[in-house]
């Protein structure tokens, strides 16, 4: 992701778009964040591949049976879902 694009005021980052993608592929944006969100979509080169990844991703685990992932390989999964932060 290009983070030296130039950004408009209220125009979103690449960083504010991948914090966003979750809530944009559960649907859970107000309109005016899901129009700034799609608005990124049309400008930036980056991020539509990045929200393609991401839907493939959430596709292929929709396949796993919670018996499927083991309880360690589980915790370590919700751990680092639990800390991760971007960039960091």
């Amino acid at each position: 992701m290009d983070s030296s694009r130039t950004v408009a005021p209220g125009d979103l980052t690449c960083r504010e778009f991948v914090e966003l993608v979750t809530d944009y592929l559960e649907n859970a944006l107000d309109q005016p964040t899901r129009a700034r969100f799609e608005d990124h979509l049309i400008d930036c080169p980056d991020c539509p591949v990045y929200l393609r990844q991401m839907e493939e991703i959430v596709g292929a685990a929709g396949f796993l049976r919670e018996e499927d992932v083991s309880p360690e390989v589980r915790e370590v999964l919700l751990s680092r879902f639990r800390t991760w932060r971007i960039g960091g």
